[in-house]
């Protein structure tokens, strides 16, 4: 079984990292960092950085947890997250979460929504502190 952070660079990336690395090195056992962005992946946004990621790796080595990433690109995050907990048989999914106006939740969703309501397994939601 695993932990898979599903990994999008932005305020809460860090915080829901740490909550990951700490959540698999509890259980003892490891860490996917999961990827996701859109076909034009390096235009993405939601594309992290090689340098972004090897930083991750390094402080999941430091912890001693077996820490690895995926990258997948595809149209719906939120499916591709919960795929890739289901192909892992994951026992936990971490997203980090920020605040949206109720009409951003209408006009693009929410991917951590969609994750937290839909996962076969626990999900941990981790928002930045403010």
């Amino acid at each position: 079984m695993t932990v898979v952070l599903a990994h999008s660079p932005a305020p809460s990336a860090h915080a829901a990292f740490a909550s990951a690395l700490e959540q698999a090195r509890m259980s003892g056992t490891d860490l996917v960092l999961l990827n996701v962005s859109s076909n034009d992946a390096l235009a993405d946004p939601k594309h992290a950085s090689d340098d972004v990621l090897a930083g991750y790796l390094a402080e999941g080595e430091q912890a001693g947890v077996a820490t690895r990433i995926e990258r997948v690109v595809a149209s719906d995050a939120a499916e591709a997250v919960l795929e890739t907990a289901r192909r892992l048989d994951a026992r936990l999914v971490v997203v980090g979460v920020r605040h949206r106006s109720s009409v951003g939740k209408l006009l693009m969703g929410s991917t951590a929504q969609r994750i937290l309501l839909a996962a076969e397994c626990d999900v941990l939601a981790v928002k930045v502190k403010r």
